[in-house]
C-alpha cells in the first residue's frame, strides 16, 4: 500500500488536491475530518478523549487499508511540528510493518491566500475552520512544516492549480503507472 499524506495548515487545499488526484487515479480517499468527526459523536471537540480516538481511529484505518491490499490512500492532515511528529511515526511503522510505503506531500500558500480561503462555503458545511481570525491564531499557535523527511515533496498551491499539483504529486512518486486502473 501507499500512503499519501498530503498535510499543510488550514486551507493550504489539501483536500481539493486530494479530490484533483483521486479523479486522475484510482485510490481512496481518507480525509482528516473523516476521524474528527467520528470523534464528535462521542465527545466534544478537544474534549478529553477526543484527540486519543482521532488518532486511534487514523492508525486502525491505515492499518486495516494496508492489510487488506488497498494500493492507494489519500490522506489529510494539519501536521504541526513537534506535536504531531510522534502521530507521523506512528503511520510510519503501520505502514513500514506492512510492506508499503508513505509519501509526504507539504502543500503551502501565503497566510493571506489561506485566509481567503478559509471563508468559501464548503468549508463551513463540513464544519472545519471557517473564519479568518480563527486561521490567523492557529497559524500563529503552531508551526505548520514539512515533516522532517528526506522524500518531502513541498508544494505551493496558490501559484498552481488543484488539478497541476495533482499531476505534479503523480508524476514525482509515479502513481499513474501503478494506479490509473
Amino acid at each position: 500500500m501507499k500512503l499519501l499524506f498530503l498535510h499543510g495548515s488550514p486551507a493550504a487545499g489539501k483536500l481539493t488536491v486530494a479530490k484533483a488526484l483521486l479523479g486522475m487515479v484510482s485510490g481512496r480517499l481518507f480525509d482528516n475530518h473523516a476521524a474528527i468527526d467520528l470523534a464528535r459523536t462521542i465527545f466534544d471537540f478537544g474534549a478529553p478523549g477526543f484527540w486519543e480516538l482521532v488518532h486511534s481511529v487514523r492508525s486502525a484505518a491505515f492499518d486495516a487499508a494496508a492489510e487488506h491490499g488497498v494500493s492507494l490512500v489519500v490522506t489529510t492532515f494539519c501536521y504541526a511540528d513537534p506535536e504531531d511528529l510522534p502521530q507521523y511515526e506512528k503511520f510510519e511503522e503501520i505502514i513500514h510493518r506492512r510492506g508499503g510505503e508513505l509519501l509526504p506531500v507539504f502543500l503551502h500558500c501565503s497566510r493571506e491566500e489561506a485566509a481567503r480561503r478559509v471563508g468559501n462555503p464548503d468549508r463551513v458545511e463540513r464544519r472545519k475552520m471557517a473564519s479568518a481570525e480563527s486561521l490567523i491564531k492557529y497559524l500563529d499557535n503552531y508551526k505548520f512544516s514539512p515533516v522532517p523527511r528526506p522524500n518531502c515533496l513541498m508544494l505551493d498551491t496558490e501559484v498552481r492549480s488543484a488539478e497541476a499539483t495533482a499531476r505534479e504529486i503523480i508524476s514525482h512518486f509515479g502513481l499513474g503507472a501503478a494506479h490509473s486502473s
